[in-house]
């Protein structure tokens, strides 16, 4: 069914069609008819942070980024879904189109800019979700496209106070392309101030709700080895819960001979698998072996999920994989990932 669906919503504006799939996916939820898009997924209990998933396959954040979904989502059978990018404020993003198909390389260019109904609305419509099962929420936070990088613990901390209550963990986003100068927060003492600053509050509001959140830092493909070993060094100085690896990229590697090529933005899809798992892969050797990784950008079908968890992944997010598969990629992913760990524990012949 969805690939039929696919065929319709790939011959209008990415976008638009971005808004009329969620729509089709909460008008089947509603009619409690999930199954029409996906077949139940088996439980693989995969354990980090601190957590209990249900299975290691997530939605990455980009998706659903005022949380209006969550429900439905989460019965398409993840083990977890992140919503947001979140900012303190409303705020449009960039202007239109920002958005574009590259379908060629099974891929997509993106320049939304933090798009967001501000961290308010996103609020409400988490707490208006049922969350029946066990699937697991992320909320990732980010700031405001006119807040200067200077007064973005502000705006980090507004978002932190808002969600914590009612995510099972936070993740902070200072590795998108498309707001200006973002990603200087990934440099070595901007990151320290930035990510030490959110640990303590971090410490500050588990005093006063009474459990603690974990706080996820999400990373950018395009840092050199050296900013690598320094993102690790602070990450692992201030001894963060995890870290996601890794957002869309600003290279063109693979997509050359692409029309949109020239479109500014950040690539995500297959082009990104290679680029990204060398991020991560580097990040493991690196980072303490107490701060799990998330493994995000590439993951197109369930292969490619079981090469992130070697690559030191214990968990696994998808979404431009999602855009060209549907929601069979899910259940291929959480297959793909069981076959590894029975291969691993002896149970099956390693391939």
């Amino acid at each position: 069914m969805y690939a039929f669906g696919r065929h319709l919503l790939f011959l209008i504006d990415p976008e638009l069609a971005h808004g009329l799939a969620l729509a089709g996916l909460q008008a089947s939820y509603r009619c409690r008819l999930p199954s029409l898009l996906a077949k139940p997924t088996k439980p693989l209990p995969t354990k980090a942070f601190g957590l209990t998933f249900p299975n290691p396959v997530g939605l990455a954040a980009g998706l659903d980024k005022d949380g209006a979904h969550i429900d439905a989502l989460l019965a398409l059978g993840f083990g977890f879904i992140e919503i947001g990018t979140v900012t303190p404020k409303p705020q449009f993003g960039n202007d239109r189109p920002r958005m574009f198909r590259l379908e060629r390389e099974r891929a997509i260019i993106n320049r939304m800019g933090f798009n967001s109904g501000g961290v308010d609305a996103l609020v409400r419509n988490v707490e208006r979700a049922k969350r029946r099962g066990d699937g697991l929420l992320g909320i990732n936070i980010g700031r405001n496209k006119g807040t200067p990088n200077k007064e973005a613990s502000k705006d980090y901390l507004h978002c932190l106070r808002k969600v914590y209550p009612l995510a099972d963990y936070v993740a902070v986003n200072i590795s998108s392309p498309n707001t200006a100068g973002l990603r200087e927060l990934q440099e070595e003492q901007s990151l320290r101030q930035l990510v030490g600053t959110l640990r303590d509050e971090q410490e500050k509001l588990a005093g006063i709700h009474g459990k603690h959140v974990p706080l996820l830092v999400k990373v950018a493909p395009d840092l050199v080895e050296t900013d690598i070993d320094a993102a690790a060094r602070v990450l692992g100085d201030l001894q963060v819960d995890g870290v996601i690896a890794t957002n869309t990229t600003v290279s063109r590697d693979g997509v050359e001979d692409s029309r949109h090529v020239d479109e500014a933005g950040g690539i995500s899809g297959a082009p990104l698998m290679a680029r990204a798992t060398t991020t991560l892969r580097m990040l493991r050797t690196r980072l303490p072996d107490n701060i799990p990784l998330i493994g995000v950008g590439g993951i197109m079908e369930g292969a490619d999920a079981a090469t992130k968890q070697a690559a030191g992944a214990v968990l696994v997010q998808t979404y431009t994989g999602l855009v060209y598969r549907g929601p069979v990629l899910i259940g291929e992913c959480v297959e793909a990932l069981r076959r590894r760990k029975e291969a691993r524990s002896g149970a099956l012949p390693l391939e």
